[in-house]
């Protein structure tokens, strides 16, 4: 069947493997479960419609700005990130950050934190928008963006790429093309 043109399918990346016949997953030292724990470090523009809301906002309205979810950020960034740090650290427990390249910056405590804790860092993108209404040239330069910012706040390059909203029909290619 003809492929559409929608940029890069999952069958572009990986060839298809029936589960029965896959060989067994072995984890190491015999273990049964894997859980990847991670936190995310975030921004948007509290002047725009919310990426997302947690209380529904009052009289089913869109007031900007929308101060019940905007709150939930800011507690997170000011409060839960480091509550979130300690914990993990004290217990010895690894955890992944998934960090937009702008809040890193705009965050340079939470930066050194996470820099001098060792968790590995996966890029969030720029900043929260929804990659899908990009064109091509403005995606990638938020991706060289949201890499270079969070080399620049903890001296190492991401490991990966986590798009909120889902990713557009370039993104996969373009991370590649930009190393991610």
């Amino acid at each position: 069947y003809p492929k559409p043109a929608v940029g890069m399918l999952p069958n572009d990346r990986l060839a298809y493997s029936a589960i029965p016949n896959r060989k067994p997953l072995k984890l190491p030292k015999g273990a049964r479960m894997v859980v990847w724990v991670n936190t995310n470090v975030e921004e948007w523009d509290p002047t725009q419609t919310m990426p997302r809301t947690v209380l529904t906002p009052p009289a089913g309205g869109s007031p900007m700005p929308d101060i019940p979810n905007w709150c939930w950020h800011e507690y997170g960034n000011r409060v839960g990130f480091w509550r979130l740090m300690r914990l993990f650290q004290e217990r010895g427990l690894p955890m992944t950050i998934f960090g937009c390249g702008l809040a890193m910056e705009r965050n340079p405590e939470a930066s050194a934190a996470i820099a001098k804790s060792g968790f590995d860092v996966c890029s969030h993108g720029w900043r929260w928008i929804k990659h899908y209404e990009l064109d091509e040239a403005t995606e990638r330069e938020h991706i060289r963006k949201a890499i270079a910012a969070i080399r620049k706040m903890t001296g190492e390059r991401p490991l990966g790429w986590y798009c909120r909203y889902g990713p557009g029909v370039n993104t996969r290619r373009l991370v590649v093309e930009e190393g991610g």
